[in-house]
């Protein structure tokens, strides 16, 4: 059976206890700030505004999850930021919006093996460098951001990569150098612009091991009483795990008829969108 490790996005740490005991495998604490309002203001997506201080009261409640940090993207001060969360508990640091062979091996270096590397490809830059950048030593996983990553190439939907061939594109790289991948981010079983089930389909066929749950197993909620109201996570977990796992089962031919099935669904919502902003 295909294994698929969920990343859950959250400073709290009441929250982090309940989707560890959920099933998720990883907690993330988002640090990334510098140059987010200026991409997606425009935007109804989620900047965190976790610190520093969240890492450490995270890390204290995990015991079966690994605690993820996004970090900013290389700065003057992404030494001491890296140190930091390093210090503060982070098994996993993430480098977001990175553009340069350089900015990588920078990023490594100041990780030093003391925690995994995980980079999120998410620029046309790194798009175009993606051979170069994957021959670097040290890399554990390379996760492609589709939200940025359609911003900053003018597409209307971030879907389109996955439609138009760019994260089979990216995935078969990556997994040819050995490193671990995945992306985008996914919702509740049935649920999204893109139903997940589709997406869910996309990542079995393309050999992907870990994915984003989306603000949609949130809710938005502040609280773990909010979300309980909401949600069972833990069978939401479940029933996502069980669809994998019938996933895992279908043929390459049944896998690509629901890529095929993306594509027109894509297709059909982009082309309405251009109409839209051509009234």
């Amino acid at each position: 059976m295909i294994t698929i490790e969920f990343i859950y996005i959250t400073n709290n740490p009441e929250l982090a206890e309940y989707a560890q005991n959920s099933g998720v495998d990883r907690i993330m604490v988002d640090l990334e700030y510098i140059g987010k309002k200026e991409r997606q203001g425009h935007l109804d997506t989620v900047i965190s505004g976790h610190t520093l201080q969240d890492v450490s009261r995270v890390k204290e409640v995990l015991h079966k999850s690994k605690l993820q940090v996004r970090v900013n993207p290389i700065y003057p001060g992404s030494e001491r930021e890296i140190n930091e969360v390093i210090s503060h508990g982070a098994d996993i640091v993430m480098l977001p919006m990175f553009k340069t062979r350089q900015e990588v091996k920078k990023f490594i270096s100041v990780v030093d093996g003391r925690a995994e590397v995980s980079l999120l490809l998410e620029t046309p830059q790194a798009l175009v460098r993606v051979d170069d950048i994957l021959q670097i030593d040290g890399i554990d996983e390379a996760y492609i951001g589709l939200n940025d990553l359609h911003l900053s190439m003018g597409l209307d939907f971030l879907f389109e990569l996955l439609s138009g061939g760019i994260v089979e594109y990216l995935a078969t790289k990556i997994k040819k150098r050995g490193i671990r991948f995945g992306f985008g981010g996914i919702s509740r079983l049935g649920k999204g612009i893109l139903d997940s089930r589709l997406v869910l389909s996309e990542h079995v066929r393309l050999g992907s091991q870990v994915v984003i749950l989306s603000r949609d197993f949130h809710g938005r909620a502040r609280s773990l009483d909010e979300l309980k109201k909401l949600m069972d996570l833990e069978e939401e977990i479940k029933k996502i795990r069980s669809y994998i796992s019938y996933l895992s089962g279908l043929s390459e031919k049944e896998l690509l008829y629901n890529s095929e099935k993306i594509s027109h669904i894509v297709s059909e919502y982009v082309e309405t969108k251009i109409r839209e902003q051509e009234v």
